[in-house]
């Protein structure tokens, strides 16, 4: 097999990555290349403020590598005077939302493990980005006008506010602060140059001390097993908690194990997979944590007997499973492959839409709020404690066919994503439906979920008349919502598993791109 690809939120950021690999660099290149424009032209979603984990998976290799690289809370990070005033979740605006930012540790991890060019190399795009402009996209001048009481005297985004009003679309953008943070980056190679330099200087400042140097100082990134979990006919691949990224896979496990039809647009097939995902999310808040104060390990999460013992407590109308909160995510999930065979599924986030208020002044870049996934409550596994990682919504996926990789697959949605990656990989894996065809298919999303509530869902206004009157018919509550749900994605998909090379963007955001070359 021959041939190149990649897919991303932005038709810049994608043509960064087309960019390394053409000039002879691997998978991993490009899309660290991706990853860095993203943060560039598209920071509602992502940036260096942020988190990454990345699987990566070469022909012939019996598993992936995965990378680990969320941030953990800093040493002053102490809940229990907000616990104390009876709060269960940081406010938005404290900043113990804001845990260490562990993108650049695993952009350095990945480049020096894995990738075939410099670090210089591979964010030359990025750098040539933030110096000589892009025009602003429609969503990112919707993003920074909604938060615009927020950022407006933020220096971090002062690009976005030019005479101090938002961005306009089509504007020209340059961020020469954060041009400035990855020549520096690209000229050592190093982290320090980012933890231990301004970068992290602004970082300590803009919080106050609840982050301090010698946490700083210590890697985020993390090499870990990934959870790979058996089903139709390939092996789908994913990160360990503290990542929710099992859920997508289990859900389509479960769902198999239904004896689902194959035909996609028929009710049954719509009903099975809602309750395969809903037996098993409820108790996400409780499994999903820091891995050392996680009640099961990730193989038991995904144990066959288990998942089948949830199989069993589904029937032919909604059932009742004990309720989680919907949060809308600042994510951008990114995949590419190269002519040997290699590929990468590639995730970074801000995530609770443009992230925290907090920025990094002169460097040029938000910071996250990654601690939104602590909760205050003392004695739960995720309760907010100093250097630890909070429970979190980033969930790629990578699917090998035997040792080789067959298919990247994931998508920005914060808490939906699980549900989003089950829906299109059951499409195009299981029933073999054509990657650009079943990304134009209809979705669902759900945010609650409880022991005393009925199914809640919403769907696209394109679902078949006939699905939602099944749907209801079985239980299920729908809401149609006005059109199609830029949140909802973008997803994006590569396809490794057979002759030729395949690419698949989401139309429901007018910026993404995929393409194999």
């Amino acid at each position: 097999m021959s041939g190149r690809a990649v897919a991303s939120p932005h038709r810049l950021s994608a043509a960064a990555g087309r960019t390394i690999l053409e000039a002879g660099g691997n998978a991993v290149d490009a899309a660290l290349a991706i990853v860095a424009a993203q943060g560039v032209v598209a920071p509602e979603t992502c940036g260096l403020g942020g988190d990454l984990f990345a699987l990566v998976h070469r022909p012939g290799w019996e598993r992936p590598r995965a990378l680990n690289s969320s941030g953990r809370a800093g040493s002053n990070a102490d809940g229990s005077e907000l616990a104390a005033r009876g709060l269960r979740d940081i406010p938005a605006d404290h900043p113990l939302v804001v845990t260490v930012p562990g993108c650049v540790d695993g952009m350095i991890a990945l480049s020096k493990e894995l990738g075939s060019l410099s670090l210089g190399d591979v964010l030359a795009p990025a750098i040539e980005l933030a110096r000589g402009g892009f025009p602003a996209s429609t969503e990112q001048s919707r993003a920074f006008t909604i938060q615009a009481d927020r950022y407006r005297d933020n220096p971090a985004v002062a690009a976005f506010y030019p005479n101090g009003r938002p961005i306009e679309p089509g504007e020209h953008v340059t961020r020469p602060e954060l041009a400035a943070t990855l020549e520096a980056l690209a000229g050592s190679g190093e982290r320090e140059t980012f933890y231990l330099g301004t970068p992290g200087e602004d970082i300590i400042d803009a919080l106050g001390g609840t982050i301090t140097v010698d946490d700083l100082a210590r890697s985020q990134a993390e090499w870990v097993d990934p959870v790979g979990v058996e089903t139709l006919g390939h092996v789908a691949w994913t990160m360990p908690p503290n990542s929710q990224g099992y859920l997508g896979p289990a859900t389509v496990a479960v769902f198999e194990m239904l004896d689902p039809p194959d035909d996609p647009e028929d009710p049954r097939w719509w009903h099975l997979m809602i309750e395969a995902y809903r037996c098993l999310a409820w108790e996400r808040d409780d499994v999903v944590t820091d891995p050392g104060t996680a009640p099961l390990t990730p193989d038991l999460l995904v144990d066959r007997d288990r998942l089948r013992r949830w199989a069993e407590t589904i029937g032919e109308t909604a059932g009742s499973w004990p309720s989680t909160p919907h949060r809308v995510s600042g994510t951008a999930y990114m995949c590419a492959a190269d002519a040997d065979g290699m590929g990468v599924s590639i995730i970074q986030s801000n995530y609770y839409g443009t992230g925290s208020p907090f920025g990094a002044a002169r460097s040029g870049f938000l910071l996250h709020d990654r601690g939104r996934g602590f909760t205050l409550t003392p004695g739960h596994p995720n309760q907010i404690l100093p250097g630890k990682r909070p429970m979190h919504t980033l969930s790629p996926t990578l699917w090998t066919n035997g040792d080789q990789p067959a298919w990247l697959i994931g998508t920005r949605g914060g808490d939906i994503q699980p549900q989003l990656v089950a829906q299109l990989s059951a499409r195009i894996v299981g029933s073999g439906v054509e990657p650009a065809v079943a990304q134009g298919m209809p979705r669902w999303a759900m945010s609650e979920f409880g022991p005393d509530s009925t199914s809640r869902l919403q769907v696209e206004p394109d679902t078949p008349a006939s699905v939602i009157e099944d749907l209801r018919r079985r239980g299920h509550e729908i809401e149609i919502v006005d059109g199609p749900q830029g949140g909802w994605g973008p997803m994006s998909v590569i396809g490794l598993d057979g002759d030729e090379r395949v690419a698949a963007a989401d139309p429901r955001v007018d910026t993404t791109d995929a393409a194999v070359f």
